[in-house]
């Protein structure tokens, strides 16, 4: 009886855990690193107010995606490979923004 108990204990506990992780922890992780990204371009004066502005709202709108598709406890495998192809196209737009020949006039 015991042992059913403890076993019956451990598949709840881990039942928990499991609910408890992120739906997307490399996509998080990603949003991290390219707001990294844009906060290094804004320092460097590699980034204008401009374009600054443009990267925000970019992953802004990422963030809200990933809410949106969080929303109902679940991340489909599509709306996951929705969620990788914008992160790609706005690293890519981080990318070609921060090489340009636009710099802010400090």
């Amino acid at each position: 009886m015991k042992t059913k108990t403890l076993v019956t204990a451990l598949a709840l506990t881990m039942a928990g855990l499991a609910m408890a992780q992120p739906a997307t922890p490399n996509l998080d992780k990603r949003e991290a690193k390219q707001q990294q990204r844009i906060d290094q371009g804004v320092a460097s004066g590699q980034l204008t107010a401009k374009e600054t502005n443009n990267l925000q709202k970019r992953e802004a709108k990422l963030a809200a995606d990933e809410a949106a598709a969080k929303a109902d406890g679940t991340v489909t495998p599509a709306e996951r490979r929705k969620l990788q192809r914008e992160a790609h196209r706005s690293s890519k737009a981080i990318h070609r923004q921060k090489h340009d020949a636009q710099t802010a006039g400090k």
